[in-house]
């Protein structure tokens, strides 16, 4: 008992990668790396074309910067256990450091939910409100979207992992991914979940299940302000400004009911496939969004090439 005791205060918590094809790590960790720098690159370049652009301090850069900001945490969050499986076979994670992942990635997903609601936010007030649009978002309100945005998520997810260390775990535990998620860590208490099951339910609901709703019912009054337009071309137009913001909300919402869908019904699917989806999820949408943003807005583009040009033009004078 004492033995129990003493492995329930400090667990072991075992990282999983692609089971069975540990000989080629070295070969897949490659793409992830390749999406990881990639990812940081492009996000970076949306931050810094929008810091030294003064033509693009407007509240649809400013929401763009901070989803920007909320993938590159997600990222960050996400990637150096992932390296330690891929690179080094590195498995183990203490409780606490597995904690303070989960905790991190759950926050960031939650904000990055409610920064695509507030772009829809932003695009609905661009098209029925043109005239009160700067009047409207102003930089107030936009530091108070974004300041409850982040209160939020950290505030529904600090009790999801208090509820986690109350729990007993046995003394080596297998997760079902390469880091640390909420739902996995729950499969492997051998006391009571309920608690705990309910609490994460109801984050879910109140976050990305509101949020989506949301975004849908946005869409929905966009939609019917765009059809209410006489002009045809501007009603083109103002379609055009969305796709952007629609492929990034696609982008961000298909990987997630697709793992939450392999998770429920998927119990006879190989493990691989779980793993890959994870991957995807966390992985694919701060790599899409800055490409997404830089080909599909002209304004974004054409700084980013006016940029190389500059920096062509230099580089032959040196």
């Amino acid at each position: 008992m004492s033995v129990f005791n003493s492995s329930a205060l400090y667990p072991r918590f075992l990282l999983t990668g692609l089971s069975g094809l540990e000989s080629r790590y070295g070969l897949i960790s490659l793409p992830i790396f390749f999406v990881y720098a990639t990812s940081v690159a492009g996000n970076i370049t949306i931050l810094f074309i929008i810091r030294t652009e003064p033509s693009l301090h407007q509240p649809m850069y400013y929401f763009l910067s901070m989803l920007a900001l909320t993938d590159l945490g997600l990222s960050t969050t996400t990637l150096p256990t992932m390296f330690s499986v891929f690179w080094f076979h590195a498995r183990e994670i203490s409780f606490n450091t597995c904690l303070v992942q989960m905790y991190f990635i759950h926050v960031f997903s939650i904000i990055e939910s409610a920064v695509l609601l507030a772009m829809a936010f932003d695009r609905l007030v661009a098209i029925r409100e043109p005239l009160r649009y700067a009047a409207i978002l102003t930089n107030g309100v936009i530091i108070g979207i974004g300041l409850a945005i982040v209160g939020r998520a950290l505030a529904l997810v600090f009790p999801a992992s208090f509820l986690l260390k109350r729990l007993q775990y046995r003394p080596v535990n297998i997760l079902s991914y390469p880091f640390c998620l909420h739902q996995d860590l729950i499969k492997t208490t051998v006391s009571s979940r309920r608690v705990s099951s309910i609490y994460g339910l109801m984050v879910v609901i109140c976050s990305m299940g509101l949020d989506s709703v949301l975004l849908l019912l946005s869409y929905i009054l966009i939609l019917a302000t765009v059809l209410s337009i006489a002009s045809k071309t501007e009603r083109v137009r103002a379609l055009n400004t969305c796709i952007s913001h629609i492929c990034a909300v696609l982008t961000f919402y298909t990987p997630m009911i697709g793992l939450s869908m392999i998770r429920r019904y998927g119990q006879n699917v190989s493990s691989i496939v779980h793993v890959l989806m994870a991957n995807v999820y966390l992985l694919v949408p701060p790599l899409m969004n800055p490409i997404v943003y830089s080909v599909k807005t002209k304004q974004i583009r054409d700084r980013i090439l006016k940029k190389f040009k500059q920096q062509k033009f230099r580089e032959k004078r040196f």
